[in-house]
C-alpha cells in the first residue's frame, strides 16, 4: 500500500534526511482478515519509516523450476505403509485440504517438495479441491503404490490447522473428521530407507518470509477500535496508510497485551517522529506567525449516546491563529485551504476528560505512560479523550490511542494558544449594556477595559489580577466580578455579547497566557522543535 499521486510526488521532495528512525523492531503476530474471519501468522518488520507484513510462502531456490508455488510430487508408498503425512479440511466446511503434518525421514519428507500448508489440488489428475475430506481420504487411502499429488502452498494458512485436535495416527474409530489429523504415515518401528541422493537439476524448495505489504508511516495512523464504534480490540489494532487503506481489511493481534502495546508504541513513535520531522520541514518556509505546533490523526466521537453518528478519523492541527480539522491530511500548500473547519484558537477551550485512575500507583504510572487501560475503560468512550469547545456551546470530542498522545496534544495547545495570544496582544468584541454599545477589550498588558462606542470614553479598567469570579447565563449575558484596588470592594460589571461563549474562552486564553509567562519552567519549554522564525 503506498502513497498515490499528488501526495506521493510532494511527499518524496522532502531530504530523506529528515525521516529520522526512533524505533526498528521485528517479530512474528497474527494477521485476522475480517472478511474471511482467518487468522495466519505474518511477520512483521518495523523501520525508519515503513512497517512492512511478511508472509510465508514456498519459493523454489534453484532456476530448474519456473513455478514457484504450484508443485506436483510423486509419493512410493513405503512397503509398511504410509506416505508420511496428515491433512485436515475438507469442502463440507469450506476449507481447503491441507497438508497438516509432514513425518520426519519419512516419503513426504525425503522429496523435499511438501510443506505443512500446501493445499492439496489433485490426486493421481483427479481435482479434489471441492471434495469433502472422507473423499480424498479415500483417494489417497486407494491410489496405489506411487501416489502424484499437485499442491500449492497457502500464504493465509487457515486458523483450523493449529487447532490441537486429533493426534498423528489411525481415524478416531474409523470415521474422518475435516478439524483431525487423517494420517498417511509408516505405522509400527520400521524404519523408512535412505532417501536417494538428489539429482543436481532437481528443483529445491523451502519456505521464506516474504514482503507482502509495504506501509508508509508518515502520517499514517493506528487504531485499537472497531471501525466506527468506541469498542476496543482486545491485543489488537489496524494500521492505516496516509491514502486511507489498511492491512487489507485486517488486524494485527499479539499473544498478550503487553507484546500488543509494545509493538503499537513502536509503530506511533515512529509516526509522530516522522511527522514531527515533517513540521520542521515544512516550518521552514511559513513565517513565524503561520507555524505549526502540532498535528495528527484523532478520532472525532459523536456527541451524545442516542445520536446515529458512528466515530471517524479527523486529521488535526494547531497552525499559526487556528485550529483545523481535516478529513485527509494536508500535504501541498493549498490543502490548507480544504480544512473542513477552522477555529480561532483564542477562541476555543481545550478540555481532556478525566481518566479513572486507582490507589495503585504502578498502574496509574502506566496509564500516564499510555501502556495500558483499565478494565473500567474498556469500552468507554471517555477514555483518552479530549474536547475542543467552541462558540455558541458547540464543541469537537476527540480519542486517541495512548496517554502520551492525549499529554501531547494538551502540551500543543497550550504552548499554541499562548503564542497566539502573544502575537494578537489584545481582542475586542462589541457587547451592550442599559441599553448602551459597549466596546469590550482583552489585553495581555492591560487587562480588561470597557468603552462607549460613541464617545470612545473609558468607562472602567482591571487588571487580570482584579477579576475575582464570574457568572453567565449560558445565552448571552455575564456577570463579571472585579476587585476594586482602591476600595477592596468587589465591584459587577454585567454585559451582553452576542458569542458569550467566545468571549469566556477569549478571556480564559489571555489569563492563561498571562500566568504561562510568569512559569519559567513553561517559557523555558518554548525552545521547541519545529518552530522557526524566518530571517
Amino acid at each position: 500500500m503506498h502513497v498515490a499521486g499528488k501526495q506521493q510526488a510532494e511527499l518524496t521532495e522532502r531530504p530523506a534526511s529528515l525521516l529520522l528512525p526512533t524505533s526498528t523492531k521485528s517479530g512474528i503476530a497474527l494477521l485476522y482478515n475480517v472478511e474471511s474471519s482467518n487468522t495466519y501468522d505474518v511477520c512483521l518488520r518495523l523501520s525508519k519509516d515503513a512497517l512492512t507484513i511478511q508472509k510465508l510462502d514456498v519459493v523454489c531456490t534453484t532456476a530448474a523450476d519456473c513455478q514457484v508455488n504450484h508443485r506436483t510430487v510423486v509419493l512410493r508408498r513405503q512397503a509398511a505403509g504410509g506416505l508420511g503425512l496428515s491433512i485436515k479440511g475438507g469442502a463440507e466446511h469450506n476449507v481447503p485440504v491441507v497438508i497438516s503434518k509432514i513425518f520426519k525421514d519419512q516419503v513426504a519428507d525425503q522429496t523435499g517438495k511438501l510443506f505443512v500448508g500446501d493445499a492439496v489440488l489433485q490426486v493421481n489428475g483427479i481435482n479434489v479441491e471441492r471434495c469433502t475430506h472422507k473423499e480424498v481420504v479415500h483417494l489417497l487411502r486407494t491410489a496405489g503404490d506411487e501416489v502424484t499429488i499437485s499442491v500449492r502452498y497457502l500464504r493465509e494458512v487457515p486458523s483450523f490447522l493449529k487447532l490441537p485436535l486429533g493426534s498423528p495416527g489411525p481415524d478416531h474409530g474409523g470415521v474422518s473428521s475435516p478439524l483431525f489429523d487423517s494420517g498417511f504415515h509408516l505405522n509400527g518401528t520400521n524404519a523408512a530407507p535412505s532417501p536417494p541422493s538428489p539429482s543436481a537439476n532437481q528443483p529445491k524448495y523451502e519456505k521464506r518470509w516474504l514482503d507482502a505489504v509495504c506501509m508508509p508511516l508518515l502520517m499514517a495512523r493506528v487504531s485499537r477500535f472497531k471501525a466506527g464504534t468506541d469498542k476496543l480490540r482486545s491485543n489488537c489494532f489496524e494500521v492505516f496508510a496516509l491514502d486511507g487503506a489498511s492491512t487489507s481489511t485486517s488486524v494485527l493481534q499479539f499473544c498478550t497485551a503487553a507484546e500488543s502495546t509494545d509493538w503499537l508504541q513502536a509503530i506511533s513513535t515512529n509516526i509522530n517522529g516522522l511527522t514531527q520531522e515533517n513540521i520542521k520541514f515544512l516550518n521552514k518556509s511559513c513565517s513565524s506567525e503561520d507555524q505549526i505546533i502540532h498535528m495528527g490523526w484523532a478520532c472525532e466521537t459523536p456527541e451524545g449516546s442516542t445520536t446515529c453518528r458512528s466515530s471517524v478519523f479527523r486529521f488535526l492541527a494547531l497552525r499559526g491563529p487556528y485550529f483545523y480539522i481535516f478529513k485527509s491530511p494536508p500535504v501541498g500548500a493549498t490543502d490548507w485551504g480544504q480544512a473542513e473547519t477552522t477555529y480561532h484558537l483564542y477562541e476555543v477551550l481545550f478540555k481532556v476528560h478525566k481518566l479513572w485512575m486507582t490507589e495503585d500507583c504502578w498502574l496509574q504510572a502506566r496509564l500516564y505512560l499510555g501502556l495500558e487501560h483499565s478494565p473500567e475503560q474498556q469500552d468507554s468512550s471517555e477514555s483518552l479523550c479530549f474536547s475542543i469547545l467552541v462558540g455558541h456551546g458547540q464543541s469537537h470530542t476527540f480519542r486517541v490511542e495512548l496517554a502520551t498522545d492525549l499529554a501531547l496534544w494538551e502540551k500543543s495547545f497550550q504552548r499554541a494558544v499562548y503564542l497566539e495570544v502573544q502575537r494578537v496582544r489584545s481582542k475586542s468584541y462589541m457587547c451592550s449594556s442599559q441599553g448602551n454599545v459597549l466596546s469590550f477589550t482583552i489585553d495581555f498588558g492591560s487587562g480588561f477595559t470597557c468603552s462607549d462606542v460613541a464617545s470612545k470614553a473609558v468607562l472602567w479598567r482591571y487588571k487580570f489580577s482584579q477579576l475575582k469570579g464570574s457568572s453567565d447565563d449560558g445565552k448571552t449575558r455575564v456577570k463579571l466580578l472585579f476587585k476594586n484596588a482602591e476600595s477592596n470592594q468587589i465591584e459587577m460589571k454585567e454585559l451582553e455579547f452576542a458569542n458569550l461563549t467566545a468571549v469566556l474562552h477569549c478571556i480564559h486564553s489571555f489569563i492563561a497566557a498571562k500566568v504561562a509567562s510568569m512559569d519559567p519552567r513553561f517559557m523555558c519549554s518554548q525552545s521547541f522543535p519545529g518552530h522557526y522564525v524566518n530571517t
